[in-house]
Parts: structure tokens; C-alpha cells; sequence
């Protein structure tokens, strides 16, 4: 009896040695790789390697940000999608990437592919032009594109994204921009300052140090009022005439699939960041709302809600 039971109790020593290891891993135990679907420098870049920082200590584990720019965010969506859904891969995902859901064919992921870990930056975009242009206000910019119809290139993310959707609103209302996509932030930003584009379509936030230093300013704030006081100066679009606002979002997502507890474990950490008052100033600098945040259990009411705005907004357009 004595030699059976001691059988026993060696098998089922032997059994928790075989356990798949997934079952006694502590989640993190590794690196969790931040996908950022756009070039160094830009408003998605910056939003990740500041949370990377911040979700270092929440989560004891290095967060390392990687670039994957092209196709409006497409390309880094679908470096997300394929890669395995255990939590060691987020992405940054943002409004102009969304978009695309509403105005591709066949985007490279679905809304269902995701799970948002919160909503961490919402703030209106605008259109720049360089400190030295001939258009002073928005009404000369307006002037000079109805005198020429696209001859005025406007710099944008991408095609497909919330900034060529909100030129082609204009275009329908008599004012033809040319859109030129740029994927690395500087070559958009490099465009109006060397004369290669006459508008940039960007978030204020975005290019701040710009603003400071007097090399561009804003014509138009796409937004129903003037929200920020930086910008009190500054027409807004409803102003303007143009029901176009199409608010900039910046999220943080993980793929569909991934084992609940460790969305939580994620998204919780999210959430501490979100709170911090680093965080915060990081909101202030940028120009963004300061309630920017959305934790992750209304973020997808929240992406679901945007998706069907834009979806509603470029059927209008194919009417037109």
C-alpha cells in the first residue's frame, strides 16, 4: 500500500512538471512590444514612447516601441493582427486608421480583430500653414483654392484616413485641395516648411514645438467651436460653413482573442497611467482634451460610436 501510494505521489509530481508552462507563467515575463503604425516624431509616436515609459514599472517588464509605418496605419494593424494573440503585442490605433474601416474595400483587419485598452488622447485637428504664407486667415486660403481649383497641396497622413475624407467634405463644397500622404510625420511636417505642400492637416498637439518657435500656424480649427484658448484667433470650421470635425482619437488596442485576464491585466495598467500626473502634463503639452481618457470597458462603445459617424460620413461623400 505504502509503495502505491508513494507511486502516486510521484506521478503527480511528475504531471505538474509536464503543465503547459503557459499555466505557470506570471503574465508579463517578457517584453510587450508596442507596435506604432506610424514614423518617429508624430502625435502616435510620441503618445507611445510616453506610455511605454509609464507601463514599464506598472507591469515589471521592459515595453519596447516599434515603427511600423505605411498605409495609413494598415501596415502596423496588420503586423498586430498576425502576430499571436497572448498579450505580448499592443498597438497604438488612432481616428485616420479607423477611418479606413469606413472607406477601403477590404481593410486589412476588422473592427472585431481588436480589443481597446482605453482611449488616451481626443483633441481637434487643424489645418497649418508656414508663418511667411500670403494666406493670413482662412477666408484667403478659401479665396485662392476656389481661384484655383487643386492647385493647393495639402499635406495628410494617408489616403483613406480622416484628413482626405475631410478635403473631399470641402471639395463638394466648392474648395479642391490636392492630397499628398506622407507616413513618416517630419516628411509632413518637412513638406510645408520647404514649400513642398501649402497646408498641413495635423493635430495641434502634434506640432507644437512648430507653433512655439514661429514657424507655422493655424487658418482652421475643425471643430464646432474654438475649444482651445492657444487657438482663440483661429476660425473654427462650423464657422466656417463646414460641417466637417471628424475629432483626432489616439487608442491603445490588443488583439481579439487574447485571454481576458491578461486584457485586464493590461488595460488596468492603462488605466494607472492614464492617471498619472506625468500623464496629464503629457495631455496639457499636446494640446489635447484634458478628459481625454476612456478606460477600456466603454472604450468600445466609444470606437463603435466613431465607426458608424465615419461610415455615415463617406457614404454622404460618394453621394456628392
Amino acid at each position: 500500500m505504502k509503495k502505491c501510494t508513494v507511486a502516486l505521489l510521484g506521478l503527480f509530481t511528475v504531471l505538474a512538471f509536464l503543465a503547459p508552462a503557459s499555466a505557470q507563467e506570471r503574465y508579463p515575463s517578457r517584453p510587450v512590444e508596442f507596435i506604432v503604425p506610424f514614423g518617429p516624431g508624430g502625435g502616435a509616436d510620441q503618445l507611445a514612447r510616453k506610455m511605454a515609459r509609464l507601463l514599464e514599472p506598472e507591469l515589471k517588464v521592459s515595453v519596447p516601441a516599434v515603427n511600423v509605418p505605411g498605409a495609413t496605419g494598415g501596415t502596423g494593424m496588420a503586423k498586430l493582427v498576425a502576430s499571436p494573440a497572448d498579450g505580448y503585442s499592443i498597438a497604438v490605433y488612432i481616428a485616420d486608421t479607423h477611418a479606413l474601416l469606413a472607406t477601403t474595400a477590404n481593410p486589412r483587419w476588422k473592427n472585431e480583430d481588436l480589443v481597446p485598452l482605453g482611449i488616451m488622447i481626443r483633441q481637434p485637428s487643424a489645418l497649418f500653414v508656414k508663418t511667411d504664407s500670403p494666406w493670413k486667415t482662412w477666408n484667403d486660403v478659401a479665396k485662392a483654392a476656389k481661384a484655383s481649383p487643386g492647385k493647393l497641396k495639402v499635406a495628410v497622413v494617408g489616403l483613406g484616413s480622416v484628413d482626405e475624407m475631410a478635403l473631399k467634405y470641402m471639395e463638394s463644397k466648392g474648395l479642391k485641395f490636392t492630397a499628398v500622404p506622407y507616413a513618416k510625420p517630419g516628411e509632413r511636417y518637412t513638406a510645408i516648411l520647404g514649400g513642398h505642400a501649402d497646408l498641413l492637416y495635423e493635430q495641434p498637439g502634434d506640432v507644437r514645438s512648430f507653433l512655439d518657435s514661429k514657424q507655422m500656424r493655424a487658418v482652421l480649427m475643425f471643430n464646432q467651436e474654438r475649444v482651445l484658448p492657444e487657438f482663440a484667433d483661429v476660425m473654427s470650421s462650423k464657422e466656417a460653413r463646414l460641417e466637417v470635425y471628424l475629432p483626432q482619437f489616439r487608442s491603445v488596442v490588443v488583439r481579439a482573442g487574447t485571454d481576458p485576464q491578461r486584457v485586464k491585466v493590461l488595460a488596468d495598467a492603462v488605466a494607472r497611467v492614464a492617471a498619472d500626473p506625468e500623464y496629464y502634463a503629457f495631455l496639457k503639452e499636446s494640446l489635447a482634451l484634458r478628459d481625454s481618457f476612456i478606460p477600456a470597458g466603454q472604450a468600445k462603445k466609444f470606437l463603435d460610436g466613431e465607426l458608424a459617424v465615419m461610415e455615415k460620413f463617406a457614404a454622404q461623400l460618394k453621394k456628392q
